[in-house]
């Protein structure tokens, strides 16, 4: 797996045990694949080369693939989009030209949804397409076209976006999980802190995320939601939950909270005015314990 840009945030506390909780943010450009096609093992490496209009959920992918047994890379160029569905095209001899006018014949959610239709008037030599249309398949199944030959095909993930934003929480017990698996996509998170209690471990992450991937569509162009979120563990340190505050939100209508701080700097107090999913309500960050309480 190729990264285009990788930022560390490594925030160490000393906790009983010498236990500690770390933090990275990986954003991936690329994403390498098995699968098969007619039932023979096969390899696909693609790369993110941009988005599609303005929807980060849509973009652009060039790359290659290989049946692993002679290993000979063949070119392709395609695209990822909204539904998780991948289309891969290869050009023969005109690879490089067409991959262009392709791209530049596809610019709006409209015509992603044309993607075959407009790809098929370039004459593709071969075409694999893989639809996920219900977002949890693995493999993901598809079709292999050359010429009037078609045959099966199986991309052996879950998930088919390659461009992702990655926050990897390095846990006690050589544990690792990602939030972008089990929270959003958005990634812009912040470690804060980490405690343990009686019912087992928590985390205290700030984040600062987009509202919606789409900067043409609804919150797109705004500020983007910020709040805190606090991650539950069992005492050895397995996930279990999660809870979200709030602070500012486009999606939710929150804005112009106030904020105290205590003389110590250890808790945070936000009041929060009436949104249009809530009423209004205080909540108390205690940046020491890891804990977020809400009241009225």
């Amino acid at each position: 797996m190729k990264k285009i840009f990788t930022v560390f945030f490594f925030f160490s506390l000393s906790f009983f045990l010498c236990q500690k909780v770390e933090f990275k943010k990986v954003i991936d450009s690329s994403q390498t694949f098995t699968g098969e096609i007619g039932g023979t093992p096969i390899t696909i490496e693609l790369n993110y080369t941009g988005v599609v209009d303005c929807d980060q959920y849509q973009h652009y992918v060039d790359g290659w693939y290989y049946y692993d047994k002679y290993k000979k890379k063949i070119p392709l160029t395609g695209i990822y989009n909204y539904y998780g569905n991948l289309s891969l095209y290869n050009f023969g001899s005109k690879q490089k030209q067409n991959s262009k006018l392709l791209k530049e014949q596809i610019t709006s959610l409209q015509k992603v949804e044309k993607t075959d239709e407009t790809a098929q008037k370039l004459a593709p030599q071969e075409s694999i397409i893989f639809e996920n249309m219900s977002m949890n398949n693995n493999p993901i199944p598809g079709h292999f076209y050359l010429g009037k030959k078609v045959q099966p095909a199986k991309l052996f993930t879950g998930n088919a976006m390659i461009y992702r934003l990655n926050n990897y929480l390095f846990l006690p017990n050589n544990k690792k999980i990602n939030t972008y698996d089990f929270i959003n996509k958005a990634g812009g998170n912040e470690l804060i802190s980490y405690a343990a209690g009686e019912n087992g471990n928590r985390v205290l992450l700030y984040f600062e995320q987009t509202s919606n991937f789409n900067a043409c569509g609804r919150c797109g162009a705004s500020e983007g939601e910020k709040g805190y979120r606090v991650l539950y563990f069992t005492k050895d340190w397995n996930y279990k939950h999660y809870q979200e505050f709030l602070i500012e939100s486009c999606l939710e209508n929150i804005y112009d909270a106030t904020k105290t701080k205590s003389k110590d700097r250890q808790t945070i107090k936000y009041k929060i005015g009436k949104s249009d999913s809530t009423p209004a309500h205080t909540f108390t960050v205690d940046l020491k314990n890891a804990t977020v309480v809400k009241s009225k």
